[in-house]
């Protein structure tokens, strides 16, 4: 066994993080509505005002978090680390400056670190959402993130 590696498992119910800058909210409010019967077997979370919306339009309970400017990103980020997200949705604006942008690619980062599947547009959303993986468990090998410390530690 490898011990510079630990498998995680993403439970057959996903803990599903749905976020979309400003000019991006109505596409992904349709992509939930066009999803529904999918996205109702799982946990949904989103940052402030993208889940009120969610919930408001579709009926689908989306536990809100703060919006992304106000640290809803980096509270994401830190679901991912404690496990407690492990599926992101977000539609993000390639074309507009976000005043929240070092948010924004700390989140992108820890879900690249943890291995966790993310889609930031409707296309990969749609693939995400349609594999196999959707309906059953998902086990992964990650760095074992405490070996790794103790190991740095030695070193310094």
């Amino acid at each position: 066994m490898d011990k510079d590696k630990i498998t995680l498992t993403i439970a057959k119910q996903k803990n599903i993080a749905l976020i979309a800058h400003d000019s991006k909210k109505r596409e992904l409010i349709q992509w939930c509505e066009d999803n529904k019967d999918i996205l109702k077997q799982h946990f949904l979370c989103g940052t402030g005002t993208t889940a009120r919306m969610i919930t408001e339009v579709t009926g689908l309970p989306v536990r809100g978090y703060n919006s992304g400017p106000l640290g809803g990103d980096q509270q994401i980020g830190a679901k991912i680390v404690e496990g407690r997200v492990d599926f992101v949705i977000f539609f993000s604006d390639p074309l507009a400056a976000q005043p929240h942008d070092p948010d924004v690619k700390a989140l992108l980062r820890i879900a690249q670190v943890y291995d966790i599947p993310i889609a930031n547009n409707k296309a990969t959303a749609d693939f995400l959402i349609t594999s196999k993986y959707m309906n059953e468990e998902y086990s992964h090998d990650v760095l074992n993130f405490q070996r790794n410390i103790e190991m740095r530690a030695k070193t310094l």
